[in-house]
């Protein structure tokens, strides 16, 4: 099926890419949702093995659960964070974070750590999607959160995570959007071309 349209516009496809994640979220058999996501393939660990510092999200609704893979990332001696959404004008930064630990409510339904030990730069930033292509381009919320952390911390390795039905044709990229260097779904590692 596919998503063109004569003006494939980023809201449009954002439509497209949610109403695709809902219909597949919605038909998935409960025990493969409660084990997706949850083991890091052996290909991103390799590429996350010198890294400090991994910052994940709280999957919200239908999102892909993140979250799930910071007890194998700590297990392998990463400290894990999670963002905390600092305004509505497009400011985060990232918490340390253990999943024992309380969150806050926060900004658009999210939930971080409390600002104990300050903020960390991580080493690499794994961001939710809302639709994604083979060109590494990612569609976001559409808020420029992570397109600024990403240019904040651009040597950070980018990981976006979603669900295989995510998949679109071609995601248009403005001249701020940073590609992506590995996106992970149910099924598939797909990698970026080697810098």
């Amino acid at each position: 099926m596919s998503d063109e349209t004569p003006a494939a516009d980023k809201n449009s496809l954002r439509a497209i890419a949610r109403q695709r994640r809902s219909g597949f979220v919605g038909t998935l058999d409960p025990l493969a949702h409660r084990l997706a996501f949850k083991a890091i393939p052996s290909p991103l660990a390799r590429r996350i093995a010198d890294a400090r510092i991994v910052a994940l999200y709280m999957g919200l609704d239908d999102e892909a659960p993140a979250q799930r893979m910071a007890a194998q990332l700590q297990a392998m001696g990463k400290v894990v964070a999670l963002p905390r959404v600092l305004d509505r004008l497009g400011s985060m930064d990232f918490l340390p974070w253990a999943p024992e630990t309380h969150l806050v409510p926060g900004l658009f339904r999210t939930s971080h750590p409390e600002p104990r030990d300050g903020a960390v730069a991580p080493d690499v930033i794994i961001a939710p999607l809302v639709g994604f292509d083979r060109a590494m381009n990612r569609l976001g919320q559409g808020g420029g959160y992570y397109d600024r952390a990403f240019a904040r911390f651009p040597d950070a390795l980018r990981v976006g995570i979603a669900w295989s039905a995510q998949e679109l044709d071609d995601v248009p990229a403005d001249p701020w959007d940073l590609p992506l260097d590995i996106i992970m779904t149910e099924v598939e590692l797909i990698e970026g071309p080697a810098l």
